[in-house]
Parts: structure tokens; C-alpha cells; sequence
């Protein structure tokens, strides 16, 4: 017996009935060997930790542009937050693990540079919504491994296009993360938003604050403790009405006080425009598209996705440097 079958068969013994289990995923795109050490799952997990989308989340946008310190939230640390908090709630309730950190670490690689103000402006040269939760899918379906994919389990990718709040996962590790999205950015917005100055303790909702605690660490914590105390012996991801009720009106009230808050996305315009130029410069000019980008052209591919692609997977600082050099004259040789 295999190290990878040794850890399917514990699985069988140690995971509640309702969890995802390894040896019964619905499998792959394309047919692969099985690994003889890791679960389908874990592979997974290890492809989507190894890729170039993944690392380039330590240089796009949470929240603020350009902060000015070493400890705001990016959105790599966003998503190590999210795989944090959603592992310890599979873990107590006993599902996959594994499968539930996969979906975390890749749930946010077709995010834009400039947070949500790229994606926005996306959706305008576009003509239609482009939205982060379906680009994350084509990136590891279509834009990794030199246009091959990551060729990830359907319970992965499904858990992936399924996190947004709007949407329905097939899985519950899938609804874990969907759950631990919104701990994490609520929670961690609070923090950041009191660090800039934007926001502090004392104005949060006393309402909201009451119920979930008065401080970031304490919010967690409690909301954790809510969704496993709802969750267990249920088939669903759940928490108290009163917790839930309390968390959805946290979110309203930093929706309203800080993503919206004309000082804290001053910057935001001059983003979406700089976003725009790039756009409209290269669909102009596609054959100055990288080889990978212009090739999916010569392959059928629209060049209006070609180019979306391109500056989707680009950093932040990558998006800037590309703007100047396109867009800035250079100074004069002396």
C-alpha cells in the first residue's frame, strides 16, 4: 500500500460522513497517474502554492493602494489568512483539509492589480462584468503552465468559482471558504482601516461589536467558535442568526465607511485610468502582446480576452511600469 493510500484510507476513518473524501473526487480534465505519497487533493493544494499567479499576489492591492507601511493586507496575505481560518474550521468539523486549503490558496489568482478597481475597470473596456471568481478558473484551466493549465480536481475548481457570497459551492470545504472570505477581509479591512486612520474601535456598530467582540483578534475567534458550534452535525456551513445578522451588518457598515470612502480610494480613479490606456494601447497593438498572450490570438482566442489575460495577471508595480514606460516620456540622455 502507497503513503497516498495509507492517507485515503484515514481519511475513511477519521473525516465525517459528509466530507469530500480523496479517493472519491470527480477527478481531472485530463488523466493523470496517481502520486504514490500525496491525495488528489494535496497535489492540488502544492500546484496552486508553486504558481507564478500565486506568488504575484504579494504585489496586487487589498484594500489600499500603495499604503505606506510593511503591515497592510495584500492579497497574498489575505489569502493565507483565508486558508488559515478556513483550515481550523474543517479540521474541528472534521472534512477535508486538504481540499479546503486548495480552494483558499487559489481562490483569489485571477484578481486584478488595483484590487477591486482594476476589476471594475476591466468590466468597462470589456463591455461586460469581468469578474475575479471566473478568471481565477481560467487562470489554472487555461493561463498557467504555458497555456496547459493546472489540471486541478473539479471539487477544487468548483470550490474556486463557487466563493463569492452570491454563489453556491458543491462542496462543504467549498462553503467553508466562502464563509472564511468574508471573516477574513471583514476582520482584517477593520484592522487596516484602523491602522490608516480611516476608522477606529470605538465607531464600529455596538450592536455588531457586542456579539462579535471588541477587537479583530476577538471577532475571529468568536466567529470561528459560531460557524463550528452551527456546523457540526448539520450538512451545511452555518452560524447563529444573531452572529450571522451581526457580521453581514459589520460588512454593510465598511462597505459604507471605508470601500467606499473617498479618502481611503482617492487613488482609485487614477488606477482605473491608468487600466483603460493599457487596455486600449494594447488592443491596439496586439502583436506587443508577451508571445503566450499574442499566440492565443493566432489560436482563435478574441483579442479583447487576449489582452484582459494579460493585464488581469499583472502586479501591481508591473502595471505602473508598463504605464510609464508606454506612457511617460523619458527624460533626455545628458
Amino acid at each position: 500500500m502507497t503513503i497516498r493510500e495509507e492517507a485515503e484510507k484515514r481519511e475513511h476513518l477519521f473525516l465525517n460522513g459528509n466530507a469530500s473524501f480523496s479517493d472519491a473526487s470527480k477527478g481531472r480534465e485530463r488523466y493523470e497517474e496517481p502520486c504514490d505519497m500525496r491525495t488528489i487533493y494535496q497535489r492540488d493544494r502544492d500546484r496552486i502554492l508553486h504558481s507564478k499567479s500565486f506568488r504575484r499576489l504579494k504585489h496586487k492591492t487589498q484594500v489600499f493602494l500603495s499604503p505606506g507601511g510593511d503591515h497592510y493586507r495584500t492579497r497574498l496575505t489575505h489569502t493565507l489568512e483565508v486558508s488559515q481560518i478556513s483550515r481550523t474550521i474543517a479540521r474541528a468539523l472534521r472534512l477535508n483539509e486538504d481540499l479546503t486549503e486548495a480552494i483558499a490558496l487559489g481562490h483569489d489568482l485571477g484578481h486584478t492589480p488595483f484590487g477591486h478597481a482594476g476589476e471594475r475597470a476591466l468590466s468597462k473596456v470589456k463591455g461586460e462584468p469581468f469578474r475575479h471568481n471566473e478568471q481565477s478558473v481560467r487562470v489554472i484551466e487555461r493561463l498557467e503552465n504555458n497555456g496547459l493549465g493546472l489540471n486541478l480536481t473539479w471539487e477544487v475548481r468548483d470550490g474556486i468559482l463557487n466563493h463569492r457570497t452570491s454563489c453556491t459551492p458543491s462542496t462543504l470545504e467549498g462553503m467553508i471558504v466562502r464563509m472564511s472570505d468574508k471573516i477574513a477581509y471583514v476582520n482584517h479591512d477593520i484592522d487596516d482601516g484602523i491602522r490608516a486612520g480611516f476608522l477606529s474601535e470605538d465607531d464600529l456598530p455596538k450592536e455588531c461589536t457586542d456579539i462579535l467582540g471588541h477587537s479583530t483578534r476577538d471577532r475571529i475567534d468568536r466567529i470561528i467558535h459560531a460557524v463550528i458550534n452551527g456546523s457540526q452535525g448539520t450538512n451545511e456551513i452555518k452560524m447563529a442568526e444573531e452572529y450571522e445578522n451581526a457580521l453581514l451588518k459589520l460588512r454593510e457598515y465598511m462597505f459604507k465607511y471605508l470601500y467606499t470612502n473617498p479618502k481611503a480610494k482617492g487613488e482609485e480613479n487614477k488606477a482605473i485610468t491608468m487600466i483603460e490606456m493599457l487596455y486600449d494601447y494594447y488592443k491596439g497593438h496586439i502583436n506587443e502582446l508577451p508571445s503566450e498572450y499574442y499566440n492565443m490570438t493566432l489560436e482563435g482566442e478574441s483579442e479583447s480576452i487576449a489582452v484582459c489575460d494579460y493585464i488581469a495577471g499583472m502586479t501591481d508595480n508591473y502595471a505602473v511600469d508598463k504605464f510609464k514606460e508606454l506612457f511617460v516620456p523619458k527624460s533626455w540622455d545628458r
